[in-house]
């Protein structure tokens, strides 16, 4: 009879000793996944939940401006999505370099750690030069915000580490009368690129 006890307990404790390994096991998986976690793919996570008010996420940029945006695209190096101010809804790109933080709440910091399986994309392939190449190809109207200030007008150029901005008034075309000055911005000090 005590030999049953015994050896019942000894199951026990084996058991319980084999969970807690397990347990450790999936603990230290874990960790090392968050280590290797990049800050697109906490993005990726948030832009791709199925409830879209964790796709509204704050961004305080270098400047110190705080921006709320709603996740639209998430490219190699930059993100893309409507502003939420002003009530016009502006669309905005702005490069992950830009981003001093990102403000979340509780349950979408906890929601952006979440694995995701990402679908395959031409966007999380592309760099922040092609689409401000993009947007110089279609000669829109941008306003180009660093952390000393904006300009708006029309990307002229794009290089390697630089863009040239024709500035006029967002409400003229691109015109050479209507050019004030053409402003050479590093891609670098881009914070945001309002649409």
């Amino acid at each position: 009879m005590r030999w049953d006890h015994l050896f019942d307990d000894l199951a026990g404790q084996l058991e319980h000793e084999l969970q807690a390994e397990q347990a450790d096991l999936q603990h230290e998986e874990e960790r090392l996944r968050l280590g290797r976690l990049p800050l697109r793919e906490r993005l990726v996570s948030l832009r791709d939940s199925g409830d879209p008010a964790f796709r509204i996420i704050r961004c305080r940029l270098r400047s110190a401006e705080v921006v709320r945006v709603s996740l639209r695209t998430v490219g190699r190096d930059w993100i893309a999505g409507d502003l939420d101010e002003p009530p016009g809804r502006d669309q905005a790109i702005m490069p992950f370099a830009a981003i001093d933080a990102l403000l979340l709440s509780p349950e979408q910091a906890v929601r952006s750690l979440e694995p995701t399986v990402e679908r395959s994309e031409l966007a999380a392939r592309l760099g922040i030069a092609f689409l401000l190449r993009d947007l110089c190809r279609r000669r829109a109207v941008v306003t180009v915000r660093t952390a000393s200030g904006a300009a708006t007008g029309t990307i002229d150029r794009v290089g390697r580490d630089h863009l040239d901005l024709a500035e006029h008034d967002r409400d003229q075309p691109r015109r050479s009368q209507h050019v004030q000055q053409i402003r050479v911005i590093p891609t670098e000090q881009i914070d945001l690129v309002r649409l």
